[in-house]
């Protein structure tokens, strides 16, 4: 972790700053009739879970570069994903991935005790074969049209909610990567009734107080078709599997210039949008950082959740970095990442949501797009900073982890891992 002296160090440093220019901010929406406080307050209490497997250099299809200090196992990941937390106050929660993460239940508390955290919801993986496995899923998991390699999809989805009913997780993510590569390989819809079928095995096995997320991509690693291809696909999979059942939304999983905003808004609608996985993408998946590409897209979203938030306070989706760095320490991009969506959410709250209705309701297209980016224009920084420090954070936390050594520190206790093969973690 880092020490406690090096993030007050840096932060007497930024303070004085700091203090000016949110006194400067709090003027400036005073004027627009914002109370500063309520944003930071509401900014404060944000929170975006971690994946595990972030904190690991990520990869393509052609190559991995490894990082100084790759976590060896799920409790270096932890003490990683602890530092991110410690430091940004945003993300009090990760995500396992299992069996890449799998580890005895009291030693995965023990260890999110020690680091601070709480866990999100669980990850299933049948998109690759582990050792000792007996059925393959080249051709597919739950869809697969061997019931014994459905059957064995299932029992490990089961064996995801009971090891994260014992840590205190409360969903479960399934994503699979069946589908298929040409025309004519796969029956549509006799593949999406064995999908049905086996995820509704997994669904009977949930606790009363879980949710089960289901994940929709348009191709990849099936390049033809997908079972579950797109978010109408997977609405009708929620809807068909009852009220527990819940649309995970990946930024990433859309075709490009899809409106996300607007399936964000259908999915709200309807009661089924149970959470995303945030990132960003030029061209496909790219799992680039989070707003690093499309920042107004982010704000767009949350524009969406912050109007159906203000409507109903009990709206609770999961919210979650799901990101693939390659090139850049995964604890940074993580930090940045975890402070574009707290940024994208801050922006959000100060659309004039009265105005934005007039403008909507007199047909007044120029003004309303313009009200929405009085809010995107905001800089809203100095909230940020402000939550973070009264929260015991870092005023810059990527400036500090610099200052900290913490990278050299673990490469030191860490082995180098071989960069040989690829893979995208």
């Amino acid at each position: 972790m880092i020490n406690r002296d090096t993030i007050e160090k840096s932060n007497s440093e930024a303070l004085v700053n700091l203090r000016a220019d949110y006194d400067a901010l709090g003027e400036h929406l005073d004027r627009r009739g914002i109370n500063i406080e309520d944003i930071k307050s509401k900014v404060a209490s944000y929170g975006v879970a971690v994946p595990s497997w972030g904190v690991g250099t990520g990869g393509t299809r052609f190559a991995r570069f490894p990082g100084a200090g790759e976590p060896r196992n799920i409790f270096d990941k932890m003490d990683d994903c602890g530092v991110v937390h410690s430091l940004t106050r945003a993300t009090p929660s990760v995500s396992l991935h299992i069996p890449w993460d799998k580890a005895p239940a009291g030693d995965l508390i023990a260890k999110a005790e020690e680091v601070g955290m709480s866990f999100d919801a669980m990850n299933s993986n049948t998109f690759q074969d582990q050792e000792e496995q007996k059925h393959s899923y080249k051709y597919g998991s739950l869809s697969n049209t061997d019931a014994a390699t459905r059957q064995q999809a299932v029992d490990h989805n089961i064996e995801c909610i009971e090891l994260g009913a014992a840590i205190g997780s409360k969903a479960l993510t399934i994503w699979v990567g069946d589908g298929s590569n040409f025309p004519g390989q796969s029956h549509f819809t006799q593949q999406l009734t064995r999908y049905l079928d086996s995820v509704k095995q997994v669904y009977a096995a949930l606790p009363e107080d879980w949710r089960l997320l289901t994940e929709h991509k348009m191709y990849e690693p099936a390049f033809y078709s997908t079972v579950v291809q797109d978010w109408g696909s997977n609405y009708l999979i929620a809807k068909e599997l009852g009220d527990k059942a819940f649309c995970l939304v990946d930024l990433g999983h859309h075709a490009p210039n899809v409106n996300i905003e607007m399936i964000v808004a259908r999915l709200t609608q309807f009661g089924k949008l149970g959470g995303f996985h945030f990132n960003d993408s030029k061209y496909g998946d790219d799992d680039l950082d989070t707003g690093s590409i499309d920042p107004y897209r982010l704000f767009l979203v949350f524009n969406e959740l912050v109007d159906t938030e203000l409507q109903n306070p009990n709206f609770d989706p999961m919210h979650m970095l799901d990101q693939s760095h390659n090139v850049t320490d995964p604890i940074e991009s993580l930090m940045a990442s975890a402070m574009e969506v707290q940024r994208a959410y801050a922006q959000a709250l100060l659309v004039d949501r009265k105005a934005l209705a007039s403008c909507q309701e007199n047909n007044d297209a120029l003004m309303a797009t313009a009200t929405l980016k009085d809010g995107f224009r905001t800089d809203v920084e100095a909230i940020l900073r402000m939550a973070r420090y009264e929260n015991n954070g870092a005023i810059d936390p990527v400036a500090t982890y610099r200052k900290s050594g913490y990278r050299a520190k673990v490469a030191e206790q860490r082995p180098a891992v071989s960069g040989v093969g690829g893979g995208i973690v």
